[in-house]
């Protein structure tokens, strides 16, 4: 396919030249190593679960591929003001969903997460994480520009207000990942160390209360530091008894025997597979990609002129970039079990499409404005 010409004045040759191309090409890369990764997974999954076809897992995940990435483009055209508008809906959509899952949600595994349509799951805090993230900054970037304008103080309110919905599902993992989002936002738009400080010895102490409140939160710790002596464990000891048969070139095809073993080795333990089917250079390469795609993100937040945009695209990197490391630890037991797919390749039709909106929201705050023009800038 022939690139637009430099001339050329239509919207799709304007987005063309605007949009970060090394940022789309790493998301591809990923996409495709996903695919072949999930392929692998599928057939174990589907024969413990007695489905009959094999590949009933990486069709469906074709089935949601398709509006992911649509939603990657369709999403990275908006101008700064359109991705503002659809990350705050986006939040308040989201949010109100959060509340409807502790009402009408079926209770799985001692949580109320998911909704169910049809033989479709939906789970609401997959995207509250994007729309958080540009709704919280837009709040922070508004007050610093205006100083009368109480900006940290909303901000904090909307994530205080997440924290109560996501602490009642329970769901600890989403919670710790977007404190740490938020802390890096915080960071971003002149927080103090002392401040930073204060948010972080406040989720020690939330995360020391839930051990003793929480008999699900206690049970993943313990399993973490107890392995030998809780059941808990096993999906743990698995995937690294998966990553040690594996070893560098991997143990593709009938002998890779550990991931039948695995319950959730299409989701959460997915890394895992990676590493028994086709070793650690696999797994070395998933994750400098990872590495490379966060890196790239941050790097074009700092080259924003608006602080907005800076802000926005720092927590979405983050996101991405602390999410992925979180299911990667978790394979490896170098931190406790949390739940947390990997981006772009874990099986899930929520996840996928939340990953989707969260880069399509994070190329659209990263065109280049001179080449995209008719672009507002509506932030300092």
């Amino acid at each position: 396919m022939k690139a637009p010409s430099r001339i050329d004045s239509s919207p799709l040759a304007r987005w063309f030249w605007s949009v970060d191309r090394v940022t789309l090409a790493l998301i591809a890369a990923i996409v495709v190593i996903g695919l072949v990764i999930l392929t692998a997974a599928g057939p174990a999954a589907a024969q413990r679960l007695k489905i009959d076809n094999e590949f009933h897992f990486p069709l469906r995940q074709l089935l949601f591929m398709g509006p992911a990435l649509a939603l990657i483009i369709g999403v990275s055209f908006l101008s700064p003001l359109g991705a503002r508008r659809l990350g705050v809906a986006l939040f308040a959509a989201a949010f109100v969903l959060l509340g409807a899952a502790l009402i009408f949600a079926p209770e799985i595994n001692g949580s109320k997460r998911w909704f169910s349509i049809g033989s479709f799951g939906l789970q609401p805090s997959e995207f509250v994480k994007p729309g958080f993230a540009v709704a919280a900054a837009w709040m922070m970037a508004e007050g610093v520009r205006d100083k009368r304008f109480p900006g940290a103080a909303i901000a904090g309110g909307l994530y205080a207000a997440l924290m109560a919905m996501l602490i009642a599902q329970p769901d600890y993992g989403q919670a710790a990942l977007l404190t740490a989002v938020w802390m890096t936002m915080f960071f971003v738009v002149g927080a103090n160390i002392l401040g930073l400080a204060v948010i972080g010895l406040s989720g020690v102490g939330a995360l020391t209360a839930g051990y003793f409140l929480s008999p699900h939160l206690a049970r993943r710790i313990d399993a973490f530091l107890n392995p030998e002596d809780s059941a808990a464990a096993y999906q743990s000891l698995k995937s690294i008894e998966a990553f040690a048969h594996g070893g560098a070139f991997g143990r593709g095809g009938e002998g890779a025997s550990v991931k039948m073993q695995l319950p959730d080795a299409h989701t959460d333990y997915i890394f895992a597979v990676a590493g028994e089917e086709f070793g650690f250079i696999l797994c070395f390469i998933v994750l400098a990609l990872f590495a490379a795609l966060t890196v790239r993100l941050l790097v074009s937040a700092v080259n924003q002129k608006s602080l907005f945009a800076q802000c926005a695209v720092a927590g979405l990197a983050a996101q991405i970039g602390l999410q992925s490391l979180v299911n990667m630890g978790v394979a490896l037991r170098a931190m406790p079990a949390k739940g947390m797919t990997l981006p772009l390749v874990s099986y899930g039709g929520s996840s996928l499409l939340a990953a989707g909106l969260t880069l399509g929201l994070a190329l659209a705050l990263t065109r280049t404005p001179q080449l995209a023009r008719r672009r507002r800038e509506f932030m300092p």
